[in-house]
Order: C-alpha cells, then structure tokens, then sequence
C-alpha cells in the first residue's frame, strides 16, 4: 500500500469573523497546489483513493488534482495519527490512500511511521510525504519515498 500525506496548500490567515473551516487558499495556494496535483497525475498508480478533510482549504487544495475524492471527517482538524491510519485501512489496503489535510496530525503520523512513536514532525503547506508498506523477509517494513514541496516543482 502507498500512502501519500499532503498537507493542504497556503490558506488565508484566521481571523474573528471567518470560522476556520472556512477559511480558502490564497493566491499563492492555489498555485501550490496546481503545481503538486501536476506532479501526483504523473505518478499515483492507477487505483487510489482520495480522502479529504471537511475544510473548505483542503478540497480546495483537493479540487486541483481533478479526480473524485470522499469527504471524510476522520482526516478533518484535529485528526490523530490513529484516525488518519483507521481511516486509510494503512497497511492492509492495496493501491494508493491519498490523505489532502491537517498538521499536526500528518506529521505525527509521519514521525509514527518512520520512527515507531508520535513527535511534531513539521510538513509545510502544500507539502507531501509519501509511504510505502513493504514485506522483506517476513518484517513489516514502512518506506520513505518522496517529501516534496511545491516550491521545488
């Protein structure tokens, strides 16, 4: 299984009178997020499925990929490294899981994956982290295989 963690792109700042899951990518946002869903197409294996924060930032960020995703909660703000990986079926499932969400918890779950306990592990806006589950020689193996930023696209 191939699990891939981006973190929504460059979102307008909160304020009082804009409720967080309301808040839209900005200018620079949109063209992060452009550039990654440009890079995903040439790479995600043809079966995948998508899942999307409630936010209105991280469909936004979604919606650049041009494929259909699920809105799903457990992935929302606040989510937990246990919610995002009961919500990707992470390491079972087969083909591809992309995560379109929130820090901290995509950089818990990175930190838990590679380093076998929850830490703040930073991922930028627009940023992406992507996992693979492998076996060798009967051991459960979790494999590092891109962190890319858009800025370097």
């Amino acid at each position: 299984m191939d699990l891939i963690l981006w973190r929504h792109a460059e979102a307008e700042d909160g304020r009082p009178d804009l409720p967080d899951h309301k808040r839209r990518l900005t200018d620079r946002g949109q063209r992060q997020a452009k550039k990654m869903a440009k890079w995903l197409h040439e790479h995600l294996p043809r079966k995948r499925r998508v899942l999307v924060s409630p936010t209105e930032r991280t469909q936004q960020t979604a919606n650049t990929l041009d494929l259909p995703y699920e809105i799903e909660r457990k992935v929302g703000v606040g989510a937990t490294a246990a919610d995002l990986l009961a919500a990707t079926g992470w390491p079972e499932q087969s083909g591809a899981v992309v995560i379109v969400g929130h820090q901290p918890g995509m950089g818990r779950l990175a930190a838990l994956l590679l380093c076998g306990e929850e830490t703040d592990w930073p991922i930028r806006k627009g940023g992406l982290w992507w996992f693979s589950s492998r076996v060798r020689e009967s051991e459960a193996q979790t494999v590092l295989r891109v962190v890319l930023h858009p800025d370097l696209l």
